[in-house]
Parts: C-alpha cells; structure tokens; sequence
C-alpha cells in the first residue's frame, strides 16, 4: 500500500509553533493561530481514522495539536494577565513608565 503524508499535518505543526510565539504580541496572534491549528487538526485526523494505514505523518500532526494548545493558553494567561494589571495600577499606567513606577512605590508604601 502506498501511504502518503496528512495534508495539513505541516500546516498544523507550524501553526502550533507561531501560537507559541504569537503570544508575545499581546495574545490576540496566538490565540488566531492555535485555533487554525486546533481546526485543522480535527480535520485531519478525521481523515486519518478513516485509513489511518494510508498516512505517515500523524506525529507531527498530534505535535502541531500540543503546541497549539500550549499556545493558546499562554495567550489567554497574557492577556488575563494584561487585564488584571489593567484594572490594579490603571490603564493608562501600563503605557506610561514612569506613572506605573509612582503607582508600585504607592502600593509599597500602604
């Protein structure tokens, strides 16, 4: 039999990869592509129980689904993160470094 590789096992593994990098930038990119990855996960391995002796490459598929998920939930803590720190020092102190300092020596000094 000739067996052939997932059609979006790569897609999915990379995708998994930007999610965990995407998280640096504010959250929103990571939580995007892990959900990319995590759909087309699904719709690969879909294909693969129907004849998983035709496809090579379900490990990378199955790792691109981890990293996905790793992703998305860096993300999701970030931006929670963002949110509390929002709400405890002020939203217009998270732009502005010298107002955030004033505020932590405040909150010091309670």
């Amino acid at each position: 039999m000739n067996q052939q590789n997932l059609p979006n096992a790569t897609a999915v593994l990379v995708l998994g990869i930007v999610s965990i990098v995407g998280c640096c930038c504010y959250g929103i990119p990571g939580i995007i592509a892990g959900a990319i990855g995590l759909y087309l996960f699904n719709k690969d391995k879909a294909l693969y129980l129907q004849n998983p002796d035709q496809y090579l490459n379900y490990n990378n598929l199955n790792t691109g689904r981890i990293l996905s998920i790793i992703g998305i939930s860096i993300s999701l803590l970030y931006i929670i993160t963002i949110v509390i720190f929002g709400f405890v020092f002020g939203w217009d102190a998270l732009t502005d470094q010298e107002l955030m300092q004033e505020r932590l020596k405040d909150m010091q000094n309670q």
